[in-house]
């Protein structure tokens, strides 16, 4: 490891954490005359340094304030593009429950031995459950990994806390995201009337939009905050 590959690659962390390229500049200044101070005392950079560049860089720039950006908005896309999938399943699920895809109504009248024939309670399906059940368990560990993959990639301060506490607080988000698209698909008929089916793409915004603001919340909740100002005197 030279001295020219770790500014690079503290240069390169600094500009994925959205450090002020003037700040960047004077810091990596800053390693550069350390670095080379070292070497002359006979240290290479690895020894000196460690072989985590990137942890340094981001050290570096929360003690000196400039690494105070939430990333809110990027984990609320990363939650949301993980709940996509199991939502978009369990919408599936819950059309053909309610389309009777598996066990067509029977019709109108009565049976032989007396008994009403008609359609089934759209919630009576127990497959629907199992279907949903999986789903999210499927959306936990999808939202989990992508959230946890985009505070990485951005270098994003305290996403350690972040994890552990979305770890905690993500099966009652997928919970709430559930019953906003139950709610949604429920009133669909009340609403829409023989449009209901309208009712289907718009619990997936819902739910998404739910997942999205849970776990942006969440961050919000641990992200890294500014230090008071030192009263003046």
């Amino acid at each position: 490891m030279t001295v020219e590959t770790v500014i690079s690659q503290a240069m390169e962390a600094w500009r994925r954490l959205g450090v002020d390229e003037d700040a960047a500049a004077e810091m990596a200044e800053e390693l550069a005359a350390d670095l080379t101070a070292a070497a002359r005392d006979g240290r290479d950079p690895g020894a000196y340094l460690g072989d985590d560049v990137d942890a340094l860089a981001t050290s570096w720039a929360v003690e000196r304030g400039l690494l105070l950006h939430p990333r809110l908005k990027e984990t609320a896309l990363a939650a949301a593009g993980g709940a996509f999938v199991p939502a978009v399943l369990a919408l599936v699920f819950a059309f053909l429950s309610w389309s009777h895809t598996f066990d067509p109504c029977t019709g109108a009248g009565t049976g032989p031995d007396g008994e009403v024939l008609g359609c089934r309670s759209t919630l009576d399906a127990p497959w629907m459950w199992v279907g949903w059940a999986a789903c999210m368990l499927v959306a936990y560990f999808m939202m989990r990994r992508n959230v946890a993959v985009t505070l990485q990639h951005h270098l994003a301060p305290a996403r350690e806390a972040t994890m552990r506490a979305l770890t905690r607080t993500l099966p009652l988000v997928i919970a709430a995201a559930a019953l906003v698209g139950g709610g949604i698909g429920l009133l669909g008929s009340d609403v829409f009337g023989s449009f209901a089916i309208l009712a289907f793409p718009l619990a997936l915004v819902g739910m998404l939009g739910a997942a999205a603001g849970g776990a942006a919340l969440v961050r919000h909740r641990t992200r890294p905050k500014a230090e008071p100002e030192s009263p003046a005197g």
